[in-house]
Formats: structure tokens, C-alpha cells, sequence
């Protein structure tokens, strides 16, 4: 009489195949394939969301200091061929662009360099009348506001010298070691947005003759109205004229790391007192 067996036994005596060993070259593929999704996700992220920058210059003092890292939004305005990382075709237009709102502080391709990006403040939109007049700003015949509030204190490091700008030596007070003192106002436009301006005395830009943005394009101005090459100034004069919206590459988000510039690499500790901790975080009004 035969042995009956029953069937979830037989199942369970049935001989499983090994599986057969993974090569050297199956692994490198893998690899392959898990590097390109990576590389293609870091590049939607940086191209669609969010993408790092620094600050190299004091032209937006005192709410942006040199040093500053930043994430930059990329949505808001809508995506240009400047949103990508890499040189893209001259294709005009935005998608899903959505104009500025003045007081917005914007990452831009600089006109006369597109290759260059800088940080300015939307201050004019088309059709606006600018014009800077004894060193106060005037949108659309009014002057706007600004209340006179606390010095800005200046820490001179070696990425934040006490800078001067030509005729502003007034407006550094009291030097002390290692202090520099800035006057400082608080700037509100039409729409209550307010923020923080340096005014270092004479310059330039303080008497400049009345502009009209033109369709399609934005009037920027630094913070630091006396140590920035903003739309006041042509690009044959070293600045950036009417600003295309479409070279606007997003919006200033958050500050994610600061550094006061006494960093060296092979000095992991000084990587750590160089840092503005206190900086973390930091939004733009």
C-alpha cells in the first residue's frame, strides 16, 4: 500500500533552487541605476523646488550678510529657462509664472551676464514710476516712507570688512574693535511691506532721475542703498537696468547656514566657531 502524503507536505519537501549568485557586473548596474535616480531627483529638486545660494556681497546689509547660505524657492514666479541648472535653449516665457510682489526679495540672471546670479528687492513692477530723490525712494510720485531706527552693528570678520562706499564715511558711527555702526531706517511701501535699509550718506543712487518699468520687466534695489549695483544704474554703468521677469530664478527663502569667513578646511573645530548659528532660520520680509 503506498504512503499517501499529504499535500502541504509534499510542498514542503519539494527542493527550493538556489538563487544564483549575483555578479560583479548585475551590481555595477544597480549601482548605475540607483546613481541615476538619485542625480535625477537632485536635479528636479534643485530645478523645480529648491536650490542652495550664497552670499558674496554686502549690497543687501543688513538683512543679508555676507556669507549667508540660502535655500531659494523655485516656484513661485513660475519656471523660465533660468530655473534650470545648466544652459538650456534661448526659449522666452515662463510657466506658471505669476508676477512678483514689490517688497519680495528675488534670485535673478543678471541681464548683462546671464550666466551670474544676484539677490535684489522688487521695488517696481510694471508700469511703477521710480525715482530716488536726496536719497529717499519715490514709487509713482509718493515718497515712501522710512522711519529712522537703531544703528546696525556691523561684526568685521574676514569675509565682512568695514566696508565704506564713496562719500558714506558718515554714516559709519562710533568705530569700535572689531564694530562697525550703520544708520539704519525701516522702509514700508504702498502695500504695508516693510524691511530694513543702510543708508551710508551721499552717493550715486541718491539722486536719480524718475523711471518707468516697462512691460515685462522689474526695478530691484539692494538694502544697502549706497554699496549696490541695482536698477538705478544701466549695465554699461556696472549695474542692472530693468530686470526681464523672466531672468527671475525664485524667491529668497531661509537662511540654512551662515559662516563669518574665518573657516579653515583643515581645521574641523574652526568650521564650527566660524558659523553664525544664530542665523539659522532666518526668513526675508
Amino acid at each position: 500500500m503506498p504512503n499517501l502524503v499529504p499535500a502541504d507536505s509534499r510542498r514542503a519537501l519539494a527542493v527550493r533552487r538556489p538563487r544564483p549568485a549575483s555578479t560583479p557586473k548585475a551590481e555595477a548596474g544597480r549601482l548605475t541605476r540607483f546613481l541615476l535616480i538619485l542625480a535625477t531627483l537632485a536635479l528636479l529638486l534643485r530645478s523645480f523646488v529648491v536650490a542652495p545660494f550664497n552670499i558674496p556681497s554686502g549690497s543687501m546689509l543688513p538683512n543679508m550678510l555676507i556669507g549667508d547660505y540660502l535655500f531659494v524657492a523655485k516656484w513661485p514666479f513660475g519656471f523660465s529657462r533660468y530655473s534650470l541648472p545648466f544652459p538650456t535653449p534661448d526659449v522666452a516665457g515662463r510657466l506658471f509664472g505669476r508676477m512678483p510682489e514689490r517688497g519680495e526679495v528675488v534670485v535673478f540672471r543678471s541681464p548683462a551676464n546671464p550666466d551670474q546670479d544676484f539677490v535684489k528687492r522688487v521695488i517696481g513692477l510694471p508700469g511703477d514710476r521710480v525715482r530716488v530723490a536726496g536719497g529717499a525712494l519715490f514709487l509713482n510720485g509718493e515718497e515712501v516712507p522710512r522711519t529712522r531706527i537703531a544703528d546696525f552693528p556691523s561684526v568685521v570678520s574676514p569675509n565682512s570688512p568695514c566696508r565704506r562706499t564713496i562719500g558714506g564715511a558718515s554714516a559709519i558711527r562710533d568705530r569700535e574693535p572689531g564694530l562697525c555702526r550703520f544708520a539704519r531706517f525701516r522702509e514700508t511701501l504702498p502695500d504695508g511691506r516693510s524691511y530694513e535699509v543702510l543708508d551710508q550718506g551721499a552717493g550715486p543712487g541718491d539722486e536719480m532721475r524718475e523711471f518707468q518699468v516697462p512691460e515685462g520687466a522689474l526695478f530691484l534695489m539692494g538694502d544697502n542703498r549706497d554699496d549696490s549695483a541695482d536698477s538705478r544704474f544701466a549695465p554699461g554703468e556696472g549695474g542692472q537696468g530693468f530686470v526681464p521677469v523672466d531672468n527671475l530664478v525664485g524667491r529668497a527663502l531661509v537662511v540654512f547656514f551662515s559662516t563669518d569667513g574665518s573657516a579653515e578646511w583643515l581645521k574641523p573645530r574652526s568650521w564650527i566657531d566660524a558659523a553664525r548659528w544664530e542665523r539659522l532660520g532666518m526668513r526675508f520680509a
